[in-house]
């Protein structure tokens, strides 16, 4: 018998199989159901690229919108792009398919990406906050303490960063051995419903897990609380109110994506779960991924476009640019 695992899973034997290809649990079953759920997805998937690639756009050709901030925004959506991209290309081919499988490699590689993309935006958001809390706590050193070099070096310490993390998961990960069951209960290659096919102990995976990746979640989520708390504590000294209202402005957008990112790898990744699987439990799975792989990076253009001024001027600069040319 394998020993019980931390999360409540239980490793099966030493008997073991070579497994090619994976294949995921169907959504639905039915047809036209499927249809409807491919359409959703991909409505979700053309406006995340529009949105995304949009506000990289927009901040490419606004000159005022060349500073630190906007810098950060622009790898956001690039990290918003390439993350839906990874899941939502896949369930996409997935739902319009009578198999639904992915190979091994694939499967390695959709998991790494996924992981180091999430972890990327967890580096990225951070250091966002950090440089809210610099502009409005410390503005006489802000072009000293966030100069084109430290943003350039925290947008690529957290891909760095989000990269390796991904790549000690993956490679703990895929260097088990696997059961005679190849069938992935979940959206996308998710690593705790890998583990859950494992032949082997997945003690130290799931150790890898709760301190690892638990360490980045702590440590992110923690640095934007201490920032933010600085920044409240400053807050009551911003004059006059015209500046309050500008530096709470700035603040509320990346405020309200980093609760809900942060809000749904908790629930997703570290709420409490039952031993024994459910079928309410599977379902619940599944909605929360589809709400952090599809929608979530549909959110953060309209969180930011919709809450911000000087996004909603730059756009509008851009529409009337666009008008006067048509009607050249």
């Amino acid at each position: 018998m394998g020993r019980r695992s931390v999360l409540g899973a239980t490793t099966q034997g030493n008997s073991s199989t070579i497994i090619n290809e994976f294949v995921f649990v169907h959504l639905t079953n039915s047809f036209v159901l499927q249809i409807i759920l491919f359409l959703v997805f991909l409505t979700f998937y053309i406006a995340t690229l529009v949105g995304n690639l949009g506000m990289i756009t927009l901040i490419m050709i606004s000159p005022h919108l060349h500073t630190p901030m906007y810098f950060f925004l622009s790898n956001l959506s690039l990290l918003d792009v390439c993350f839906s991209s990874v899941v939502t290309s896949k369930s996409l081919a997935n739902l319009v398919s009578e198999t639904q499988t992915i190979s091994l490699m694939g499967c390695a590689m959709q998991m790494y990406f996924v992981i180091g993309l999430g972890s990327a935006e967890c580096f990225l958001l951070a250091a966002m906050a950090y440089d809210r809390y610099t502009a409005i706590c410390k503005p006489l050193l802000y072009p000293v303490l966030m100069s084109p070099k430290v943003c350039i070096l925290l947008v690529v310490g957290s891909y760095i960063l989000g990269l390796l993390h991904s790549l000690l998961h993956t490679v703990f990960t895929f260097q088990l051995p696997f059961c005679q069951s190849n069938v992935i209960n979940h959206l996308y290659c998710d690593i705790t419903a890998l583990l859950s096919l494992s032949c082997s102990d997945i003690y130290m995976n799931e150790l890898l897990i709760f301190y690892v990746a638990g360490l980045v979640e702590a440590t992110t989520l923690l640095s934007v609380l201490v920032s933010y708390v600085s920044i409240l504590v400053n807050f009551v000294k911003i004059s006059p109110t015209t500046g309050r209202l500008k530096a709470f402005s700035t603040c509320t957008s990346h405020l309200t994506a980093v609760t809900i990112f942060h809000g749904s790898i908790l629930i997703l990744h570290f709420r409490p779960k039952p031993t024994n699987g459910s079928f309410i439990e599977d379902v619940s799975d599944k909605i929360l991924s589809v709400f952090y792989t599809i929608v979530i990076p549909l959110l953060n253009p309209l969180i930011y476009s919709l809450r911000n001024k000087e996004v909603k001027d730059a756009l509008g600069v851009v529409q009337r640019k666009v008008c006067s040319n048509i009607m050249r």
